[in-house]
């Protein structure tokens, strides 16, 4: 068993520092693999060959015409991470004596009050991220943008340290960079072929020769689907044109710049997101790649706008660089396209009512399903790795994390979100990909609320019990392609049966919630209720030698008899919380994990031993959780086994039937209540629900959904991965400490723990004051009136009576009783640090 899921082949160079090296070839020589090939030099590695079929350093792909606009602030903070680094490296790059990023600025503006409130937001996401940015009326947007009309806007959120990117003096300086040490780009060499053996790459084939490889890296674009095709491996990638356009020379921009050569723009980049634009200035008094400007330097607006009909391109199709008009990347302007949005510019911008589009083109970009870049190793032909769909404004972060995977086999910012096995096996269809890559384009600037669920495509995964819960009138959200009930509007009458009272919500917290949520949560805390946990992730590990290969890679002992349940870590080597899984010993060589992301089964299938399988079962079997004070008398009448709590305890597992129907059941709880998972095959997955529901009438049953369980999750402090905590995260921090014992033995990560040095942050419950107020998440966290950290997790306490949030706070800060504020839409928020967890601390519920 290897200890590095990155180590390549035996006999390979190592590099600088020591780490094993190996011979690297890039596919693409734009923005992300110059970056890349920067990346690994700068870490050792020295045998790095980038490939491309253009010529250097404007090889005609979408680098080659990108607008170079960087807005640092995202809903992900994982983007913002990499476009934050992408600034401050860029910021140091010269080329030609030329500056590779201008900081002049960013401003988003608001027409409708949507925007406005949503710039709120932004603005907050800005804080708990760490960017600078202010909320400014219509008078200053237009001192920042002189152009604009004042009464056309209700505000807008400037951030200074925003800007743009010349992304082909970014790729020339570091081309010039890597090349010292060591890495070579070939220019005009156009890839035909990835070479395989023994399911690993060994090299690149093109039309001026072979290249042998330990890894190859697709950052060819658009091109991606292709070059993995080469491989053998599928990328969920959609290209899309995206139309951008120039004015003619502008007399009101004469002179802006004068004295600085490299002075491209002088105003922030502006963004009119109500309507899918954005604009930015060309001063090039040497004039530019699209011709020179007339005498006196006189400037233009380049206008970009995502509000035309989405424009699929098939990448088999784009022409190769010398076949090409302008380059491949750059397809003819579609005018009438382009129409509305010209027409909306005049509105914002009515100094250019009276000029002209003088030239344009619809550029290649592109999408993935979820809008997200495809960042690592794929787990269908080892050292085949991706660095796809990432932008100019995320592209030296994202090479920065591919390089880190590859030398260190962990990243600095989190990647879970960026992480290629994201996509399950049903996300991959060619049908699905352009589906949900066209509604990616069509969201880019739309306000997306954090529940949203996608437009299209749905449905496409569903569990055995989906035909009772449209009877029940399930209310569906989606999340991994599974729908998923977040409440029943047959559970309505619950709420003022129960007699609720619940605290008016604002029209953000209103959506995609309802107070029969409320009452559901009651009915589990007072009686019994159904939820479906099928879309949980299981993994079955089998075959002699499991239980040692799990002590290696998990962070709790699980040398227990069989019957026992384990809550343990997956961490990476530094430490940090790679997942979080439930381990249940079924038999003496097989386990059932409950594990979170495709990601698991490829981090554990490629550590495994000969002898031990490690096998994705989630979609053959299915869940419900039973849950309430009263699950005991709904499934004990149901099964032989006896399932008291003197013979089947807390975290124990066994395998028996309920009613016709064999299950698996554990005895574990992630709503702070008595009850059971009961796993069985999907086939008889209907059949156990019914069952179940049956018996159930004379109890008072319910079914319930995600939105009361996420409430009762958080009351009793349960940590969701990915949420909460991530890679980036130690146990201690996270506060599942517990689920760590060094004591056992060696396991992945156990000596860098050791030598940790004591938390400067931690993962906090916090409740806010005010019982009315409700937050969100992603929200940031003001401690001494400075904001310090962010929310990662909320929702209203119906058991508690007020909105619970955890957040990531300084260590100083996370002692109960302290004063903290959270920020939401502007407004601090008062709330408090909280001892943990909030509902029935002494387990005597759960444990009946």
């Amino acid at each position: 068993m290897s200890t590095s899921p990155l180590e390549p082949p035996p006999g390979s160079p190592r590099a600088a520092d020591g780490s094993r090296a190996g011979r690297v070839v890039i596919v693409g020589a734009g923005i992300v693999g110059c970056s890349l090939a920067d990346e690994l030099t700068a870490r050792g590695w020295r045998d790095v060959t980038v490939l491309e079929q253009g010529p250097l350093a404007s090889p005609g792909g979408s680098t080659s015409h990108a607008p170079g606009l960087v807005f640092r602030t995202s809903p992900s903070r994982t983007l913002t991470e990499y476009a934050r680094y992408t600034v401050e490296k860029f910021s140091s790059l010269r080329s030609a004596g030329r500056p590779c990023f201008l900081p002049v600025g960013g401003l988003e503006v608001a027409t409708t009050e949507a925007r406005w409130l949503d710039l709120h937001r932004k603005a907050g996401l800005a804080a708990a991220w760490g960017v600078e940015g202010e909320l400014v009326g219509p008078t200053r947007c237009a001192e920042l943008f002189p152009m604009l009309d004042p009464d056309a806007v209700l505000g807008g959120f400037h951030t200074p340290g925003d800007g743009l990117a010349r992304a082909v003096d970014a790729c020339q300086a570091q081309i010039e960079r890597a090349s010292r040490r060591g890495a070579r780009f070939l220019d005009r060499h156009t890839v035909t072929g990835i070479e395989r053996a023994g399911g690993r790459v060994t090299g690149v084939v093109t039309d001026r020769g072979t290249f042998p490889a330990d890894h190859v890296v697709s950052a060819a674009g658009f091109w991606g689907p292709v070059v993995g095709a080469m491989a053998g491996v599928d990328v969920p990638l959609l290209p899309l044109a995206h139309q951008y356009a120039r004015t003619a020379p502008l007399p009101r921009l004469a002179g802006a710049g004068a004295g600085d050569p490299g002075a491209e723009a002088v105003r922030p980049l502006l963004r009119h997101q109500d309507h899918d634009l954005y604009y930015r200035e060309h001063l090039d008094p040497a004039g530019g790649p699209w011709g020179h400007l007339p005498a006196g330097g006189w400037g233009r607006i380049g206008i970009g706008t995502y509000a035309h009909r989405p424009l699929p391109v098939d990448p088999y199709t784009v022409l190769p660089y010398d076949q090409a008009p302008e380059m491949p990347s750059s397809l003819p302007f579609t005018e009438d396209d382009f129409a509305p949005s010209w027409a909306e510019t005049g509105r914002l911008l009515p100094a250019l009512a009276d000029s002209r589009v003088e030239e344009g083109f619809n550029g290649v970009f592109s999408f993935t399903p979820d809008g997200m870049p495809l960042l690592g190793e794929s787990d269908q032909v080892r050292g085949f790795w991706l660095a796809e769909a990432v932008w100019v404004t995320h592209s030296a972060g994202a090479a920065r994390a591919v390089a880190e995977l590859m030398t260190d086999g962990r990243t600095t910012v989190d990647v879970h979100e960026c992480d290629p096995h994201r996509f399950e096996k049903s996300q991959r269809s060619p049908a699905y990909v352009h589906e949900r890559g066209e509604r990616s384009f069509v969201e880019v600037y739309d306000v997306i609320h954090p529940l949203q669920p996608p437009g299209t495509g749905r449905p496409l995964r569903t569990s055995p019990f989906y035909p009772r819960q449209q009877e029940l009138g399930a209310c569906f959200l989606e999340s991994g392609g599974w729908e998923r009930p977040h409440w029943y509007e047959a559970n309505a009458p619950l709420v003022e049966q129960l007699g609720l009272q619940l605290p008016e919500r604002d029209s953000w917290s209103a959506r995609y919630w309802s107070p029969i949520a409320a009452a559901e949560a009651k009915a589990t805390r007072e009686k019994v209720a159904l939820y479906d946990m099928t879309p949980l992730r299981r993994l079955e590990v089998t075959g002699p030698g499991s239980l040692d290969f799990l002590q290696r890679m998990t962070s709790n002992n699980l040398k227990k008899r069989t019957g026992s349940v384990t809550y343990t870590l997956l961490l990476n080597e530094d430490g940090g919380i790679r997942s979080d899984l439930t381990a249940a010993r079924l038999g003496p060589d097989r386990w059932q994990l409950g594990a979170n992301s495709p990601a698991d089964l490829d981090w554990l299938a490629r550590h495994a031993p000969e002898g031990v399988q490690v096998r994705d079962i989630t979609s053959g079997t299915c869940c419900i959780g039973v849950w309430g004070p009263l699950a005991r008398e709904l499934v004990q009448p149901l099964t032989p086994a006896d399932f008291s709590h003197e013979a089947f305890g807390y975290f124990k597992a066994r395998e028996t039937y309920v009613g016709h129907v064999p299950v698996t059941a554990l005895r574990v709880s992630y709503v702070g209540e008595l009850g059971w998972e009961l796993y069985t095959d999907a086939d008889v997955g209907l059949r156990l629900w019914d069952t179940l529901w049956e018996a159930g009438q004379r109890l008072g049953v319910i079914a319930a959904g995600r939105s009361a369980f996420n409430s009762l999750r958080l009351e009793k402090g349960y940590r969701a991965w990915g949420a909460d905590m991530t890679t980036e995260h130690t146990p201690e921090e996270a506060g599942v400490g517990f689920a760590v014992r060094p004591a056992k033995g060696d396991f992945v990560g156990r000596d860098a723990l050791a030598a940790r040095a004591a938390p400067t942050r931690k993962l906090v419950c916090l409740t806010l004051d005010d019982p009315a107020a409700v937050v969100m998440g992603s929200e940031p966290v003001h401690v001494d009136g400075v904001a310090a950290g962010y929310v990662t997790s909320a929702s209203y306490g119906y058991s508690v009576g007020r909105c619970v949030a955890y957040a990531w706070v300084p260590a100083g800060a996370a002692t109960p009783g302290t004063p903290v504020a959270v920020e939401y839409f502007g407004e601090k928020i008062a709330a408090t640090v909280a001892a943990e967890p909030l509902f029935d601390p002494e387990m005597a519920r759960i444990r009946r």
